[in-house]
């Protein structure tokens, strides 16, 4: 069962800043770091499918695994952390440290969970989705570099670090969507689109710590949509689909910013008016950078995120929740739970109000947001979730 702990471990990246040695025109933190990181993978990940088959389990639980990771080994700067895991001895004592310190909040996940934990980190790094993973994590911090440099033209070892990144990249030159990257405008389009998601900043109007950005919010209610996957038994197919609609479900904020709840509910049908805007935006601005192979997915991941969905007889098809474990927990069916992914939405919110609370925030709308939630969601049992005991978890 997922419990309070991990969720406040996963939150705990939101406070964690990157570069702070460096003059930065923002904070830019582990959480949208990682967030960020994923959206690669993402990418990287669909062109190396093209190539044969792909361990997207293995992104994702890469991905959870290494945010779990680095926010256990806060303190260590990159440079000593690459130094340690040149040295196989000292990287593994180190990552028995690691799941030591992150055992107690693993162990509700079960023992299968802290097991492929443990294992991933003594996996050869050259498998496919370990290298994807990889190059996404190094082109997501020269993406940040990128934007240092112009603010740290003669800094101190800003030569050194462009050098070391650019080392660090040369072995990945041979994945496909690297070379997408180097070539095509619109693919760096895509990565930056994705990337102003980190400088929109949820909640926007009031004062809270942690401030959490919609990209790094939306990494939380994919892993959190995830697990909840794994724990009701959830196909293969289906655990990817609901990790990707949590990663992507805020997309369209990146053409209409945030716009919070009680200015949706302000006006009747203004709701469905921001939707529709959002498609045409969508459209106009946003398809035309991927592949048209990949559009249909990602409208699925973008627009209809809070639709239950199965592939039945070539064409996709609304369905009850309860229906997709009963007749279409298959990776035939390709399917998707939207209210799963509502769910993880919800409570990623309200953790963000309880955390700007239990910080010493008294605005009135994060109090209300807080009661809101909780009382709406906590009596629901969605997919199979009892959301009333995560929810209680927090009294």
């Amino acid at each position: 069962m997922l419990r309070r702990a991990l969720l406040l471990k996963l939150f705990s990246a939101a406070t964690m800043l990157r570069w702070n040695d460096k003059i930065r025109p923002m904070d830019l933190t582990e959480l949208d770091k990682q967030a960020h990181k994923m959206v690669l993978a993402y990418f990287l990940g669909k062109w190396e499918e093209e190539r044969g088959e792909l361990d997207w389990i293995g992104i994702i639980e890469g991905g959870l695994f290494e945010l779990l990771q680095r926010v256990v080994l806060t303190d260590l700067k990159p440079p000593l952390f690459y130094r340690i895991k040149s040295d196989p001895a000292r990287y593994g004592r180190l990552n028995d440290w690691v799941g030591e310190q992150l055992s107690p909040i693993l162990s509700p996940l079960g023992a299968a969970f802290q097991r492929r934990f443990r294992e991933y980190f003594d996996e050869p790094e050259d498998g496919v989705h370990h290298r994807v993973l990889d190059a996404a994590h190094l082109s997501a911090t020269c993406w940040e570099f990128d934007i240092l440099y112009r603010m740290n033209p003669g800094g101190f070892e800003m030569e050194a670090i462009r050098e070391r990144l650019s080392t660090a990249l040369e072995p990945f030159g041979d994945l496909a969507g690297m070379a997408r990257l180097r070539e095509d405008d619109a693919s760096r389009r895509f990565i930056d689109l994705c990337g102003q998601l980190r400088f929109q900043v949820r909640w926007a109007n009031i004062h809270r710590a942690p401030r959490t950005s919609v990209l790094g919010h939306s990494l939380i209610v994919a892993f959190v949509a995830y697990l909840f996957s794994m724990q009701v038994g959830a196909c293969r197919a289906r655990r990817i689909n609901n990790f990707f609609t949590g990663l992507f479900h805020d997309l369209p904020e990146v053409l209409t910013r945030d716009v919070i709840s009680p200015v949706k509910r302000s006006i009747e049908g203004l709701d469905a008016v921001i939707k529709e805007y959002e498609r045409e935006m969508m459209d106009q601005d946003f398809y035309g950078l991927l592949p048209p192979a990949w559009r249909m997915e990602m409208r699925l991941f973008a627009e209809d995120e809070l639709e239950n969905v199965a592939r039945v007889d070539g064409e996709s098809r609304r369905v009850g929740s309860g229906e997709i474990g009963r007749l279409y927990n298959e990776d035939r069916y390709s399917p998707r739970d939207g209210e799963l992914v509502k769910a993880s939405d919800r409570l990623a919110a309200f953790i963000e109000a309880y955390l700007a609370i239990r910080n010493g925030s008294a605005a009135p709308d994060l109090h209300e947001a807080f009661w809101a939630i909780r009382s709406e969601q906590s009596h629901l049992h969605v997919a199979g979730i009892d959301l009333g005991g995560i929810y209680a978890d927090f009294d």
